[in-house]
């Protein structure tokens, strides 16, 4: 079938359905049988060749076509042995018949698949009008809209206008459009009709527009939701954002601000119909781009102790390039301080005329002021965040130029430095609330008996710390290296109030000896170490004090580790060199935008609570956090600019992406589409990739585009967000540069959607996903002590954990298997399978064979006389499902008592455990085992409470969306179309976040 023509209309898909295309026919036996299938001219039948049957039955009547469904999603998909080598993307079904046979089909493409599946659903829906429908959509709106256009631009009414001016029109509206494509299209029509001059018709600018401002692939989705008209009244976009798009509280007048906002035709803004123009603008808004707009403000809780954060930190911030040759400037501040960095490094030394310098010692970097610096710290301090600010001051300075630098910086930042001496009484730091608009100094502190007179204090300089801690850990180099000292004045030392700089010993020392109040810097090569072979102590120690991890001084072109190394042990402050771009800075600057970019983001619970069982290496899931899958599909690519360092080879880019996960070891992936050959403005993916995340709340998507046919620079763009931040639905993604600049209407078109393994999950990123019989099920798995009193708590524990997996998994069973039989796959919510069934239940007049009694707050199916056996499955299912949605919101309450009252008694023994384990003969290793084994059934427990809490606020939400889609398809039975969710019980509330009395931490 010829592609190359845009599909921009149904009679595209109808006229490429007449010529006919190769496709494969799927047999339940596993065979694959590649015919030739085509539409009869006279659009009665669908016909395929060659065929051992005869001619007459090798068909099928479109009248006898029941639905077209997308993907793998009947039975002979489902169990042929084959199934997984099948692209769900180019897969669709003709269900057809009395008994709903299906005819499974496979295309050569996904574009290909999408014109099967439009004109066959556009000849369901109008028969034999069909051809009516054809020629009257010839002068439809979107027609007389491009009409009008060229009739302001030809105010001579002469029939033609210039080709600049024609161009410019169309740029106009499609500024992502180069004028040359734009240019070369209209000579190559001109060419066709072998005309002479370059002047444009009305036809001709018409056609132009057609073909090249349609994006066939958001046509094909406006069709789906159309009810296969030519545009989106109302109701249709009412249906669509709240069923795809995941957009609560939608109503008609929400529907028609949008129309009105969007669609450039004035009879599509006064009739409230979007076209394909007014639904492309739509969709590449920023009301439609990947990035969850509530994560754009501060949306934590900022409240926690400062420990408590990742904060947004810079490392060498006054070098502007590589750290041993490169310039030193004060715009490394003001570029750290506007992207939202919290953090600050100034490596202060003596300068000339009695005034401090910044620079790094022992190179040949260029040396800064350091009055300057700080004059440009307090003017853009709080330019793009609130929360502190944290100075880390490395002090190389004699004692007389350290009070230089105290006069400086309480004549400059005066009252904004927090100097308050900290609560001995407290056992963790002041929030991110507390501290807003300070700035908070780290740096080396005088002890406490040294108060009121200058003294030593060792040398934090880095490169000194490297060298005295590799000495130590490496035997291949000398363990005597000396530490040095220097000495510290009081002034600069009274400065330092809750970020006293330490050296660090090791975990059992710090746990018995370190102050809340004191930071600990690890080089990476360190940080490394202990990552991997201390990660349980790791993730305990940040807990309560700030950890800094920094770059080693072997960096010295300033390149970047990568910060979730460091992030995933729950190190606050990764110090990254911002000069450096490239995917680790991409990964900081992602990160970081999660919290409306204040520079600080809240670590995951289990990284924050005491008592919780987290290892930073884990290569399965997490204990007590439910894993999620993550759907991702690379539609199509927007204006791909050429790579900026490739060599000459012409305008024309090869490009592919790159789909890419970073977290915990357990999570990290990545998946590429195809290379799409010579088309970098308008590329089809049509791709489709699935991720299991094991810890979420850690997790980020890096989407990356490049070019396959490149000489000297592959990279096109990126962008990286975090996993929290994805929107649902069909979403675009704004292209960035290497640098992190916006690449001019330069984007991906993709679709995303959110479903759990086990529940769980955020409550509009739902959707279930695994259906498991009870035999195969995975109950969470509690440890033994050996201490008897104890594990007797955790031994009453297992029947209630076992019961809310069974209310949970049951229920999800339930779901997948309706959604199955809707012809739907797993990543479908219950509104889009209602939406499926509703045109099997209508009768032959178009009166509902099924209703749903909407009264009570279970939502039943009721036959409205004799129906098929087929659609009795369907009910029967529904009723299944139903009654697994009642158990749930009727029994869980009870069983989430059972498992916080088991938490809370467990509780009353974690401050003894030590000293009852030891009374029980435990030892060392042993006794360490017991502690380690509590935790981690502390930690099952917590999981379990929540992971049965997002199973019913789930359940609520499948309820109220069958509900709604009753009513927007007629379903409803009459009288009960009102009918609101009742709520006549407790049960039918959501379980509180913690309950009232907080079993601990």
């Amino acid at each position: 079938m010829p592609t190359e023509k845009k599909i921009s209309s149904a009679s595209d898909c109808i006229n490429s359905m007449v010529e006919g295309s190769e496709l494969k026919k799927v047999r339940s036996n596993s065979r694959i049988y590649h015919r030739y299938f085509l539409l009869d001219a006279d659009m009665q039948s669908l016909r395929w060749e060659p065929s051992k049957k005869d001619s007459e039955k090798a068909k099928i009547d479109i009248k006898s076509i029941k639905e077209v469904r997308t993907g793998k999603n009947t039975d002979i998909f489902r169990s042929n042995g084959i199934s997984d080598q099948i692209s769900e993307d180019c897969a669709f079904s003709v269900i057809y018949g009395e008994n709903y046979e299906s005819l499974d089909l496979v295309a050569n493409s996904a574009d290909v698949a999408n014109i099967w599946v439009t004109g066959l659903r556009y000849l369901i829906s109008y028969g034999k009008h069909t051809l009516d429908m054809l020629e009257s959509s010839q002068d439809n709106m979107r027609t007389s809209w491009i009409s009008q256009m060229f009739s302001e631009i030809d105010v001579d009414n002469l029939g033609h206008i210039t080709l600049c001016s024609a161009v410019q029109c169309i740029r106009n509206l499609n500024p992502g459009l180069k004028t040359s494509k734009i240019e070369l299209k209209f000579k190559e029509l001109h060419k066709s009709k072998d005309k002479a001059g370059t002047d444009v018709t009305k036809e001709e600018f018409i056609e132009v527009f057609h073909e090249l401002c349609t994006r066939p692939e958001i046509y094909f989705l406006l069709v789906q939701f159309s009810s296969n008209k030519e545009f989106l009244d109302t109701k249709d976009l009412m249906m669509f954002l709240e069923a795809e798009q995941g957009v609560a509280h939608i109503n008609e007048e929400i529907s028609l601000e949008i129309i009105h906002k969007y669609e450039p035709s004035k009879e599509g803004q006064e009739k409230g119909w979007l076209s394909i123009d007014g639904f492309t603008n739509y969709l590449m808004s920023p009301d439609c781009y990947i990035f969850d707009p509530e994560h754009k403000k501060v949306c934590q809780d900022m409240k926690q102790p400062l420990s408590h954060y990742f904060i947004n930190s810079s490392h060498n911030t006054y070098l502007i390039e590589d750290q041993f040759r490169g310039p030193s400037d004060i715009t490394g501040y003001i570029r750290a301080l506007k992207m939202g960095c919290r953090s600050v490094e100034l490596d202060v030394w003596d300068g000339p005329d009695n005034e401090p310098v910044i620079y790094t010692g022992h190179t040949m970097t260029s040396q800064i002021v350091f009055r300057s610096v700080i004059d440009i710290i307090n003017k853009y301090a709080f330019f793009a965040s609130e929360y502190p600010l944290i100075l880390c001051l490395e002090n190389h300075c004699s004692i007389k130029q350290q009070k230089v630098m105290v006069q400086h910086m309480k004549k400059i930042i005066g009252d904004k430095l927090y100097t308050t001496s900290p609560n001995v009484e407290e056992s963790y730091l002041p929030s991110p609330d507390v501290l807003k608009g300070r700035i908070l100094i780290k740096a080396k502190k005088l002890s406490s008996n040294c108060s009121g007179v200058d003294g030593d204090v060792t040398d934090e300089d880095e490169g000194a710390e490297m060298s005295q801690r590799m000495g130590k850990e490496n035997m291949e180099q000398p363990n005597n290296v000396p530490v040095k000292r220097f000495q510290l004045c009081k002034e600069l030392s009274e400065l330092v109030s809750i970020c006293k700089s330490v050296q660090f010993k090791e975990f059992q020392v710090s746990f018995q000896v370190q102050k809340y109040w004191e930071v600990c810097s690890f080089n990476e090569v360190l940080a490394s170490k202990y990552a991997n072979e201390n990660p349980g102590d790791f993730v305990n120690y940040n807990k309560r004090f700030l950890a800094r991890v920094f770059p080693s001084p072997m960096r010295i072109d300033s390149s970047n580790m990568n910060p979730q190394d460091f992030w995933k042990c729950g190190c606050q402050i990764v110090a990254m060199n911002f000069q450096t771009p490239g995917l680790m800075m991409d990964l900081n600057i992602g990160w970081f935008r999660q919290n409306g970019n204040c520079g600080y983001v809240l670590r995951p619970a289990i990284m924050r609570e005491e008592v919780s069982f987290f290892s930073a290496n884990t290569k399965d899931s997490v204990p007590g956090v439910s894993p999620q899958l993550l759907h991702i599909k690379i539609i199509s690519g927007q204006n791909f600019p050429k790579p900026k360092g490739s060599g000459a080879k012409g305008d024309v880019v090869d490009p592919y992406v790159y789909v890419e996960i970073h977290g915990i070891p357990a999570d990290c992936a990545e998946q590429r589409t195809k290379t799409v050959h010579q088309n970098g403005d308008a590329p089809i993916f049509d791709e489709s990739f699935e991720f299991q995340i094991n810890l979420p709340e850690l997790a980020m998507v890096r989407f990356v585009v490049l070019d396959d046919d490149y000489i000297g620079d592959e990279f096109i763009g990126q962008y990286t967000i975090p996993f929290e931040c994805l929107q649902t639905g069909y979403r675009h993604v704004p292209l960035q540069s290497l640098t992190g600049e916006v690449l001019a209407h330069a984007s991906l078109f993709v679709h995303v959607a959110i479903t759990n393994r086990r529940g769980g999950g955020k409550p509009h990123k739902r959707g279930l996903s695994v259906r498991k019989g009870k035999k195969s099920r995975e109950y969470a798995s509690l440890r033994t002590l050996w201490i008897k009193t104890v594990d007797e708590v955790f031994k009453n524990a297992q029947p209630p954990i076992r019961e809310a997996t069974d209310l949970r998994e049951s229920m999800q069973s339930a779901v997948v298997s309706f959604k199955e039989l809707c012809g739907l796959s797993s990543v479908a919510n219950l509104m889009q399978c209602m939406l499926a069934v509703s045109t099997r239940f209508l009768g032959p007049d178009n009166s509902p064979l099924v209703v749903l009694n909407l009264s009570e707050p279970y939502p039943t199916m009721e036959l409205q006389g004799i129906v098929p056996e087929v659609l009795k499955k369907i009910v029967t299912t529904y009723d299944v499902m139903i009654q697994s949605l009642k158990a749930v919101l009727e029994n869980a309450d009870a069983v989430y008592e059972k498992i916080v009252h088991c938490q809370k008694a467990a509780m009353e023994f974690h401050e003894h455990l030590h000293s009852i384990g030891t009374k029980e003969g435990l030892k060392e290793r042993k006794l360490q085992k017991a502690v380690e084994s509590f935790t981690w059934n502390i930690t099952i427990l917590k999981g379990q409470a929540d992971l049965l809490k997002y199973a019913k606020n789930e359940t609520l939400e499948n309820l109220k969306q069958i509900h709604y889609a009753a009513v927007s398809c007629g379903l409803n039975k009459p009288g009960t179309e009102n009918a609101e969710l009742q709520k006549p019980r407790r049960s039918l509330e959501v379980i509180p976040e913690k309950p009232s009395d907080e079993a601990g931490d």
